[in-house]
């Protein structure tokens, strides 16, 4: 599919690294370094700007390396953009490592998934339908 884009900063578009990869590295555009430090949060920019046709959003996602080495993640993750959204593209960053993170310009930050969604049309009811799971959630059918 095409997707409409604007690019405001100097970095490459963000591409899908092989084949068979879902996401696109997201870099961040900035003048200059932000530090992150431990449990603190920040909005960086990308310098991106899309179109996305309706019935289909983009999904901010972390970069595995980043949280298993760094322990960076994006802290609304996913973050969603939605197709009527036309601002730059932001990435909620928290850090939950115990040491300092310098983001550097151009570095891949996060990852962009495009994905089709349906939307909902509630139906009232007086009663749901009956399961064997029912009621129970949050570990309810056991760790193993």
């Amino acid at each position: 599919m095409q997707i409409k884009i604007i690019n405001k900063s100097n970095l490459e578009l963000p591409n899908y690294e092989t084949i068979a990869s879902a996401g696109m590295d997201l870099r961040a555009n900035i003048s200059e370094p932000i530090t992150l430090k431990s449990l603190e949060r920040t909005i960086v920019k990308t310098g991106l700007f899309i179109e996305l046709p309706i019935g289909y959003e983009a999904q901010v996602r972390p970069r595995s390396g980043l949280a298993a080495k760094k322990g960076i993640t994006v802290l609304n993750s996913p973050g969603t953009v939605d197709a009527d959204y036309r601002g730059e593209i932001g990435v909620i960053l928290v850090n939950l490592s115990n040491e300092p993170f310098i983001i550097e310009n151009g570095e891949r930050i996060a990852q962009l998934i495009i994905a089709k969604h349906e939307r909902a049309e509630w139906i009232e009811v007086s009663e749901l339908s009956e399961t064997s799971r029912g009621e129970g959630g949050f570990g309810s059918t056991g760790v193993k």
